[in-house]
């Protein structure tokens, strides 16, 4: 089976007017990590409308995606911020690193490699945790200009209530977690924190930052 990922990110203006802000991609590969005649035909013929590339490792570019779904779009959504917004934010910052190697972990213990999409999906210096310094501060800054000022999709399911899609997001790494005998109380916790928005307990505010990580220590 061929599977594939989009690695673009984009705003929806107003209905029919979308706004590209990265230089981003499409992804495919067969599901089985093998090469085929057929994804390469599918890249040419897709090739004619935006930039297609493919991949023997989906499963690890999927879980790569996942990643940043569950440190950037979620949490920029709790905060109803842009990443840039609230990465400048303490509080912001801490979140995403342990939210970020939370799932990375995850991904490790189920025997998946992460593949390198905007950013190598492994942390300068990483060994369990994120390690601050120059090299990690690079590496973040790489992620910033690849998500520049976008709002979170999440964030607009919020705006135009809809249902989120956290069950597959921070909810499956917290799933996979627990086969995997990992411990994820962030990511846990920010599932937590989308249900009491999308239940109208809540509503996205950068205080919400904070509170998450009070509650997940």
């Amino acid at each position: 089976m061929l599977g594939g990922l989009s690695n673009l990110t984009a705003t929806m203006l107003r209905p029919g007017t979308y706004e590209q802000s990265n230089a981003g991609y499409l992804l495919i590969g067969e599901l089985g990590g093998c090469e085929s005649d057929r994804s390469e035909r599918v890249r040419q013929w897709l090739s004619r409308a935006v930039n297609v590339k493919v991949t023997t490792n989906l499963q690890g570019a999927v879980w790569s995606k996942l990643l940043l779904n569950c440190s950037i779009t979620t949490i920029g959504a709790i905060a109803g911020l842009t990443m840039r917004a609230y990465i400048d934010r303490p509080e912001g910052r801490e979140l995403f690193y342990r939210t970020y190697d939370e799932a990375l972990s995850v991904a490790l213990a189920s025997g998946v490699r992460p593949e390198k999409m905007l950013v190598d999906p492994i942390p300068p210096r990483w060994n369990g945790r994120s390690i601050p310094g120059e090299a990690l501060d690079l590496w973040l800054i790489e992620i910033l200009n690849g998500y520049d000022d976008a709002k979170a999709s999440m964030l607009q399911d919020f705006e135009r209530g809809r249902t989120t899609e956290i069950d597959f997001i921070n909810g499956y790494v917290v799933d996979t977690a627990r086969q995997f005998g990992v411990n994820t109380p962030v990511n846990a916790a920010i599932v937590e924190t989308v249900y009491a928005i999308t239940q109208g307990q809540s509503a996205p505010d950068p205080s919400l930052l904070g509170q998450i990580l009070q509650t997940s220590r």
